[in-house]
């Protein structure tokens, strides 16, 4: 508590030495101001702000009510002592009832004029100490209005990002950005689209965002696995038959996925051609054609043109739906891995109430080198079960099942089987890249940080890039130096 401040205005000069004498003799501490006139108190209350005040009533020029009524205006809630003469009750009880907090009869009681200015102290100290607490709580209130405002404004954001047909491919990616760009041109268009991409790579997540951006996201979305029924029952399956619709009639108005399209039998996909270009079905044992409005999408892991090449697809019927062909990046050429991890942290620790919200550096490192196989799909399991084994931060022996698992050398020596074609394609990659960060390199005499910027890939990407592939980036400084 600071040390009180009291002010004392009267025109009498002996007065006005013998109350500070008294207050400061009885008080100890207290700093005491004097003022002749009304005036002259008023230019001190104007600059400081009292913890009580003491005022004669008859004063010439301006008296005590108008200068308690000032001091009611500026200072409302400075205590006000009055002082009286003997035996003008009624000017005291005027002055009670305009807000002064006592009234003090001349000739002053110095033991009861030390009482109740201490108990106008303590009661301003008491108001100063609630206001406070008061402007305290307003600025808590205001600052909970503004988190709660913030917090409202992140959760409606993310609701949106989360409502959007594109949530998944939310990521800083030059790759995805592109896929985004097309789907974003295509999807309100009535063309046939064909979308290819090793399996786990979101290849249906594509279409159902191509689906919810376009005019026919009110009706149906139909899904059909087109290698996941026997070839005597796929044709009913998507067609109908005398008792059942079909796929195509299910999805009337709507969209159709043909999943792994080029697994259809051959027959089939020429039954398909026909629907598509005539818009109607003509469901096994029946003789009546059933008329369908349909957009097609379909979806393939293996590239069109070699399932084309292969003779697994007709020829005219990829002709028919390759009006718009969209291709998705597997995980590993991405640039987006960690991104998509820490999502996948996120998302786990919410759903299983897990407080896991950071992947440690070496975690980090072993994601970067992991060939994902599974892409997204396994990307988002093996996130979920380190975020289920981790206590706050997802350490390199959360991800254990991953460690090594980059490399994919051929397999040789007498007994071998010879390499399958996953590990020819996985070295072949991994030449490729190899080839291209040297390459690079040179082209920017050993700077790492304008190679990245070649390979649009971050820094901390390429080094790791650089170390696995046991590349000597000196060397090509060594290079420009001489």
């Amino acid at each position: 508590m600071m040390p009180a401040h009291v002010l004392i205005v009267d025109d009498d000069p002996a007065l006005l030495q013998a109350l500070p004498e008294a207050i400061q003799l009885r008080m100890g501490g207290l700093t005491v101001d004097t003022a002749d006139s009304a005036a002259a108190a008023l230019e001190r209350i104007a600059s400081q702000d009292y913890n009580a005040i003491v005022t004669d009533i008859k004063m010439p020029g301006t008296d005590g009510f108008a200068l308690l009524a000032e001091i009611r205006a500026l200072r409302p809630d400075t205590p006000t002592l009055m002082i009286t003469g003997h035996g003008e009750r009624a000017l005291a009880v005027k002055a009670l009832r305009r807000g002064a907090c006592d009234f003090l009869q001349k000739p002053i009681d110095r033991d009861y004029f030390v009482a109740s200015l201490s108990r106008a102290i303590q009661m301003n100290e008491l108001s100063r100490q609630v206001k406070q607490q008061q402007l305290a709580l307003e600025r808590r209130a205001c600052d909970l209005e503004r988190t709660v405002e913030e917090r409202t404004r992140e959760l409606r954001e993310a609701n949106n990002v989360i409502q959007s047909p594109l949530r998944c491919l939310m990521a800083p990616s030059e790759q995805l950005a592109r896929v985004v760009q097309q789907i974003k041109q295509v999807a309100d268009s009535p063309h046939t689209i064909l979308i290819e991409g090793e399996p786990g790579t979101g290849k249906e997540l594509m279409a159902r965002a191509i689906h919810q951006l376009s005019a026919r996201r009110d009706q149906s979305f139909i899904v059909i696995d087109c290698g996941a029924k026997a070839d005597t029952l796929i044709e009913s399956e998507i067609f109908g038959d005398e008792r059942n619709q079909g796929r195509f009639q299910l999805a009337e108005g709507g969209t159709l996925f043909l999943d792994e399209i080029v697994n259809l039998p051959l027959p089939t996909q020429s039954q398909l051609l026909r629907a598509l270009e005539n818009g109607q079905v003509q469901p096994p044992g029946s003789k009546t054609p059933v008329r369908v409005d349909v957009r097609a999408i379909a979806a393939s892991s293996v590239p069109f043109e070699l399932a084309v090449r292969a003779g697994r697809f007709h020829q005219e019927v990829y002709c028919r739906l390759n009006e718009f062909v969209i291709t998705l990046p597997p995980l590993r050429e991405r640039d987006d891995i960690l991104h998509l991890a820490n999502d996948f942290v996120a998302e786990a620790s919410v759903e299983f109430g897990r407080p896991c919200h950071e992947i440690a550096a070496a975690a980090a490192q072993v994601l970067l080198g992991h060939s994902w196989p599974g892409n997204v799909r396994e990307l988002r399991n093996v996130m979920r079960r380190a975020t289920l084994l981790a206590a706050g931060v997802i350490e390199r022996k959360h991800l254990s099942l991953l460690d090594g698992s980059r490399v994919s050398t051929l397999r040789s020596g007498p007994t071998a089987l010879g390499p399958s074609l996953k590990e020819i394609v996985d070295a072949t990659a991994a030449d490729a890249e190899r080839q291209a960060i040297r390459q690079a390199l040179q082209a920017c005499k050993g700077n790492k940080t304008e190679a990245g910027r070649r390979l649009r890939t971050d820094y901390k990407t390429l080094h790791f890039k650089i170390k696995q592939h046991g590349i000597d980036a000196a060397r090509f400084k060594k290079l420009r130096a001489s």
